[in-house]
């Protein structure tokens, strides 16, 4: 019997739903397809800042983006329709697609609401562009949602030929066709290359992809570190990490952010915030019966300047008292004589099975 938990090698399909809100929002409001959409905030675009979560390809063409605030997208698309975001429907879209894709017989790691990787368990390129196009029509007939999906050896560059197939299409990127295809573009091009690392490269001389895959790795393990060099090395040469597992994914991390209708100025407004903050949090990590190894506090300034502090617990725990009054601390490590936009706090957790003292293999993704 195949292991359905784990695949190593053989060809994975990076499968991508396109324009994935707005799609679950132009299926149940069928008479907006083909015209502008934005998802985003509460649904009205002179909400302040708010931003737009997902944009329909027809929005897209008028310049909105996903992250632009609302008020910037409706100067630019005035025409489109504007809708509030819905979790709970993306989450269920969501699940209804990742159960076809199990349905099908093959390892599928789940990477969010629109995106999984499906270890492609066929012996040949053709047999997995077959699967490309059962997974499409699959998802297109039962779903009524379209999809793009990448072919190739590894993830990475899996996830690189599906932004070649969008929207509904699919490509391939193999070790034959990389550099042809991928050697003029930017390094950023690569998933895994920031804007930081791109600048930094930039300074050395190396902007294209194929400029960093024929740089000698001793000069990026200088620059970089012998990790980050090495692994940049081997995205541009079109390597990556070829294991897909099926096994669940536990989150490491619980978190709430807030943006401010007003900026605030007031300490002691910003420390009532955070507590709220850490309380929301903390109640849903109690929920999943998770505890709490790390706080960690963000401040971003009227500027958009944005610093993280994180602070380890002494002992691990979910005591409320502690939490909060850990999170307060760490805002006044911050200088606050700047009108503050937004305040998150994150909770980071131990893993179920570090909590009882077995060791953990591969826990994070």
């Amino acid at each position: 019997m195949r292991d359905m938990t784990e695949q190593t090698g053989g060809w994975i399909l990076h499968v991508d739903l396109d324009q994935f809100l707005a799609a679950v929002e132009l299926r149940r409001r069928p008479e907006l397809v083909g015209q502008p959409v934005i998802v985003g905030g509460s649904g009205d675009p002179n909400e302040p800042r708010k931003v737009v979560t997902c944009a329909s390809y027809e929005a897209r063409a008028h310049g909105v983006r996903a992250g632009m605030p609302l008020r910037a997208a409706v100067r630019r698309c005035p025409e489109a329709t504007f809708l509030p975001s819905d979790s709970a429907a993306y989450d269920a879209a969501s699940e209804e697609v990742m159960g076809l894709l199990r349905d099908l017989g093959h390892p599928v790691e789940v990477w969010g609401w629109d995106e999984a990787y499906v270890g492609a368990q066929v012996p040949t390129l053709p047999d997995a562009i077959a699967l490309a196009q059962r997974i499409r029509a699959v998802i297109g007939t039962q779903t009524g949602l379209s999809c793009s999906v990448g072919i190739s050896d590894n993830k990475q560059r899996a996830k690189v030929a599906t932004g070649f197939a969008k929207p509904a299409g699919i490509h391939v990127l193999t070790e034959d066709n990389w550099m042809a295809t991928m050697g003029e573009h930017p390094v950023s091009h690569l998933w895994g290359v920031g804007p930081k690392t791109a600048k930094r490269l930039a300074t050395m001389g190396i902007n294209s992809i194929a400029e960093l895959a024929a740089t000698d790795a001793q000069v990026l393990t200088e620059a970089f570190g012998p990790t980050t060099g090495l692994w940049i090395l081997l995205l541009a040469k079109g390597g990556g990490d070829s294991t897909v597992s099926a096994q669940p994914w536990i989150p490491r991390s619980r978190s709430h952010v807030v943006t401010f209708p007003e900026d605030l100025t007031d300490p002691q407004e910003m420390a009532r915030a955070v507590t709220e903050l850490a309380r929301r949090t903390l109640t849903e990590v109690v929920e999943q019966q998770r505890i709490v190894t790390r706080v960690a506090v963000t401040v971003r300034t009227k500027t958009f300047f944005t610093r993280t502090k994180i602070r380890k617990l002494a002992t691990p725990g979910t005591d409320a008292e502690i939490i909060v009054t850990t999170a307060c601390e760490l805002l006044s490590l911050f200088d606050l004589d700047r009108p503050v936009r937004l305040l998150g706090v994150r909770l980071e957790l131990a893993t179920p099975a570090a909590a009882t003292g077995t060791d953990v293999v591969g826990a994070g993704r």
